[in-house]
């Protein structure tokens, strides 16, 4: 076989394979700025590769999921939540008889735009920039624009759109393909319950403290919680729609705020936020006031667009342990050592 074929062999099962809604990779809207095809890979295989290889993909291993700075290896990071979202959606796609690689590359690029400090960071962001700062937004920003000093990825538009659409930040608005619906639903699986493993292993709470409703329709640790919800998905989707059981939907909405009542606001998981978005904002006033502190890429930015962008994506794009080696940097006295 020659090697070349392997792609025309793909598109091929995709043709006769895929559901009737499945998004097909020949099919694809394209690209913003058009390119020679690669001759091995789909259109979305080398969308999910270009993502991989992205340098703000890597810098999701140093972003905060939930807790910040944990004391530990097995919490998790940005990254491993991105992983595992992956895992569910491909799962999900695959008894869907959706296109996985479409999905996969939708997983993986979906929060490339979030800030250090997690959702902390946003909000400090958000409430200081001169236009809304939303994770997701700036994710399709980072593809877009920032990646490869400013040249962007040029993804397909369905894997665009996909990032766009995953979060309930960007409201009642769903993706256009039913792999990015997938993923929407994949990162409230995945978030929901990573968040109840690494609370209980914070000691924050047990799982006997899980609302027993909930318990009782979805299960009682986290792989069964999340074999149950995936089923659900399995069982009341088709080329339309891909939603849960009205039961398992209810059951997860009240183990959702359940977490969000005794963990994302608890005075112990989340006692350092407020530090934390101190920081993240007075390096924005830091900047701001002299856009000329920028790094060159980021002055250019400034230049071309406006100075409040320009900081956003740079402090947006830090990890956690950037931002605050670079905020001592820039505030504590250096003393003078005298020989």
């Amino acid at each position: 076989m020659k090697p070349a074929d392997s792609k025309a062999m793909r598109q091929q099962m995709e043709a006769a394979y895929l559901s009737p809604g499945a998004a097909r990779s020949a099919c694809t809207r394209g690209r913003r700025q058009p390119e020679e095809p690669c001759p091995l890979r789909t259109d979305y295989q080398r969308d999910r590769d270009r993502i991989l290889h992205c340098s703000a993909f890597r810098r999701l291993r140093h972003k905060t999921q939930v807790f910040l700075a944990p004391q530990g290896d097995h919490y998790r990071t940005r990254l491993t939540h991105t992983l595992e979202v992956s895992q569910i959606a491909r799962t999900i796609a695959s008894g869907l008889r959706l296109n996985e690689d479409l999905t996969e590359a939708i997983a993986l690029g979906h929060d490339l735009g979030h800030t250090p400090f997690g959702h902390a960071g946003e909000r400090a962001l958000d409430a200081v920039c001169p236009f809304p700062f939303r994770h997701h937004l700036q994710s399709v920003r980072v593809v877009d624009r920032l990646s490869r000093g400013g040249r962007g990825l040029n993804l397909t538009w369905e894997v665009r759109n996909g990032i766009a659409c995953h979060s309930a930040g960007s409201g009642e608005v769903q993706a256009a393909t039913l792999e990015g619906r997938v993923v929407r639903l994949a990162d409230k699986i995945a978030y929901l319950n990573h968040d109840i493993e690494d609370a209980i292993r914070a000691g924050i709470l047990s799982e006997g403290d899980l609302p027993w409703e909930a318990v009782y329709q979805l299960g009682r640790n986290k792989s069964v919680r999340i074999t149950t919800m995936i089923f659900s998905i399995l069982e009341c989707s088709d080329d339309h729609n891909i939603r849960m059981a009205p039961e398992i939907l209810k059951a997860h909405q009240l183990l959702s705020r359940f977490m969000f009542e005794t963990v994302y606001v608890n005075p112990e998981a989340k006692g350092e936020e407020e530090r934390a978005e101190g920081l993240i904002q007075r390096l924005y006033a830091y900047y701001m006031e002299d856009p000329a502190r920028l790094p060159e890429f980021y002055r250019r930015l400034a230049e071309e667009e406006s100075p409040a962008r320009a900081v956003c994506d740079y402090i947006s794009g830090m990890t956690d342990q950037y931002a605050v080696s670079l905020y001592q940097e820039l505030t504590v006295p250096k003393f003078w050592t005298v020989l």
